[in-house]
């Protein structure tokens, strides 16, 4: 049975990009989904353009909000209104690929999974492939993960159904490796699909793009939410910045 999926979207300033990345959702061989996008006060025309395109298809839901509350709080919204069994998660300047959802959900109902992920493959803000296509790994448990952060959040799917309710926890950036690691510890590993089914845009002054934000934020995560001590966050810190460099130079 194809039961339904909840794609979550925060989106701001995101003009340039959410119609791209709306079509490829439309673009899904698997149709039984709805897609709520959070427009977080963007000052551009985002908002006009996500309105317009949802008069075209009632699966589209669009939330626009009055003040600005960050991405965090953003998905939390659109994740409260999700109807789904399966949420998945897809930023407003990255893409799927067309059969991404049927494979995956075909996955995690072969394997019985509650937590999935794919392979992606970073491109630039003009759409040009930049790097290598990032690996799944077969499986990620909680204490892998703490050193190899190589979930893409655009690939994900989660069985709320067998999860339980979840909400990310509301930080600035890092938010999506905090939920896993909650939803880990839950007793659920990630299981990797071996397939690229996304596009992950690499845009300019994003907290991504420059590596040592990124890195203080996987240490905050430690320490602030993670509560981890001194040495196990050293010790998993180095994990990570190991594995970092490796995933940009294959």
């Amino acid at each position: 049975m194809n039961k339904l999926v909840s794609i979550i979207t925060p989106s701001y300033n995101s003009s340039k990009f959410i119609e791209g990345c709306i079509d490829s959702v439309i673009s899904q061989t698997f149709q039984n989904w709805e897609m709520i996008i959070v427009d977080d006060c963007s000052n551009d025309n985002s908002r006009e353009i996500i309105s317009d395109l949802s008069t075209k298809d009632d699966r589209l839901k669009f939330i626009s909000l009055k003040k600005n509350i960050g991405a965090a709080a953003s998905r939390n919204i659109a994740i409260r209104e999700a109807k789904g069994k399966y949420i998945a998660f897809l930023d407003s300047d990255d893409i799927w690929i067309k059969d991404k959802l049927e494979k995956q959900i075909a996955f995690m109902n072969e394997k019985d999974i509650a937590f999935s992920f794919t392979c992606y493959q970073p491109i630039s803000e003009d759409g040009m492939e930049k790097y290598s296509v990032i690996k799944a790994p077969k499986k990620m448990t909680y204490h892998s993960y703490l050193k190899n952060t190589i979930i893409g959040c655009l690939t994900v799917i989660i069985d709320k159904e067998k999860t339980g309710d979840f909400e990310m926890p509301n930080i600035r950036s890092s938010h999506d490796m905090a939920l896993w690691l909650l939803i880990m510890k839950r007793g659920f590993s990630a299981y990797g699909l071996d397939e690229n089914l996304a596009y992950y845009r690499i845009v300019s002054n994003s907290n991504t793009s420059i590596k040592w934000k990124a890195a203080k934020e996987v240490w905050d995560v430690y320490r602030k939410v993670e509560k981890l001590n001194i040495i196990f966050s050293v010790y998993n810190f180095i994990g990570y910045a190991y594995n970092a460099i490796k995933k940009r130079m294959s």
